[in-house]
């Protein structure tokens, strides 16, 4: 819909503050024209946003589209046609809480991706990378991949399907029957792995608790460490050395704290308690050692409900501007899309947000999008609208 937004204030997420009296002009799915009030030509249609904000649509980098159940052995038991049926429920709901972007790190493949970028469902624009690789022993629900010739075959079949990046088991987790502390994969491997993506034009994200774990990933060439709760200051260099990304996903533990985990294992529960202190800490170091940080999530089942209770965790220990650039620019970033998505500038994808509020002032104001989050706008497609004018 071609549209030109008026008397709004527009937030401008890399410099962290809000711009009054500026127009923006939507043509052809894109962001034609930022300026000056009066300044802009007028479009077909006039948007007055009463002095809401209008910001970028937010960007999820660590989401599983289609793992519809917390309960990992019932969904092993899903024909893939019912699987993917609830993939689209979970694909439209983080669309309408204003995700208009997300990074699969498990699960979503190339048929998925094409339905939604076919508009064949409502759903956020969608990076996949195929299933988890892991080697013997080391996760639920992944690709299982001994030594480089295996994990080659692997990552060469999913890069050449579209993937955008390959993830990686690289330490035992929560759900895993690995301990946290254990290792996955040896260097070989690891640096095959990113050769191979490489290859692809992808990059290798790597799901790593430990110190030991996330350093010996960035040494080798994982471009964006998943969870990280237990980071140390060797860590933060080879973040800044190697010019990686963290994804932190508190949401996630506090998903499960906060619901129950009584479909995990006694293993599983006694990790789970002490994540989500040491996940606040290890951001809280990241963010001030100024390692860019992207916004992720690693949600299931009914617990997608809590992906926009990042936020709320995060501002313990970050500032609202830090976090938004977190799921919007840094998101854009990790990607491969800086300048398309994540902000409002001329020729980026109309992305586009209105809120009730100042997010700078009270991140909360996108905890509640059945209240606050008056428009969604993705692509330049309208998803979502409370303002009252036609379609």
């Amino acid at each position: 819909m071609d549209a030109v937004f008026t008397n709004g204030n527009i937030l401008d997420v890399r410099e962290g503050r809000l711009l009054a009296g500026r127009t923006v002009v939507v043509r052809d799915g894109r962001i034609a024209e930022v300026g000056d009030a009066g300044t802009v030509p007028a479009s077909q249609r006039t948007i007055d946003l009463g002095g809401r904000t209008l910001m970028p649509g937010l960007i999820d980098s660590h989401v599983h589209a289609t793992q519809a159940s917390a309960d990992f052995a019932e969904m092993t038991s899903w024909p893939s046609s019912y699987a993917t049926v609830r993939a689209t429920g979970v694909l439209r709901d983080m669309l309408r809480r204003g995700f208009t972007t997300v990074r699969d790190l498990g699960g979503a493949e190339a048929g998925l991706a094409r339905a939604v970028r076919e508009g064949l469902i409502e759903a956020p624009r969608l990076m996949f990378g195929g299933p988890i690789l892991a080697p013997t022993g080391g996760h639920v629900l992944t690709r299982v991949c001994d030594g480089t010739t295996e994990l080659r075959r692997a990552i060469r079949e999913q890069m050449a399907q579209g993937a955008h990046h390959i993830k990686l088991t690289l330490s035992g987790g929560v759900v895993s029957s690995m301990a946290i502390d254990a290792l996955g994969f040896s260097e070989e491997e690891i640096r095959t792995a990113v050769e191979e993506a490489g290859f692809g034009k992808g990059y290798v994200a790597g799901h790593a608790y430990t110190a030991e774990a996330v350093n010996r990933a960035l040494r080798w060439g994982v471009r964006t460490i998943e969870h990280g709760n237990l980071i140390d200051d060797e860590s933060i260099a080879l973040f800044h050395e190697h010019d990686a990304y963290y994804v932190p996903t508190l949401a996630g533990f506090h998903a499960l704290t906060e619901s129950g985990a009584a479909h995990l294992s006694d293993q599983s529960r006694d990790k789970l308690r002490d994540m989500l202190d040491t996940g606040l800490r290890a951001l809280e170091r990241a963010d001030r050692a100024g390692v860019r940080i992207g916004y992720g999530t690693d949600l299931h089942g009914e617990h997608h409900s809590y992906q926009l209770e990042e936020f709320t965790l995060r501002a313990k220990v970050q500032k609202p501007a830090d976090i938004l650039r977190s799921a919007t620019v840094v998101g854009a970033e990790i990607v491969g899309l800086p300048g398309e998505i994540g902000e409002i500038t001329e020729g980026a994808h109309a992305d586009l947000l209105v809120v009730e509020g100042n997010p700078l002032d009270d991140i909360s104001v996108l905890t509640a999008p059945d209240q606050n989050l008056r428009l969604i706008m993705q692509g330049g497609h309208v998803v979502k609208n409370e303002l009252g004018f036609g379609a």
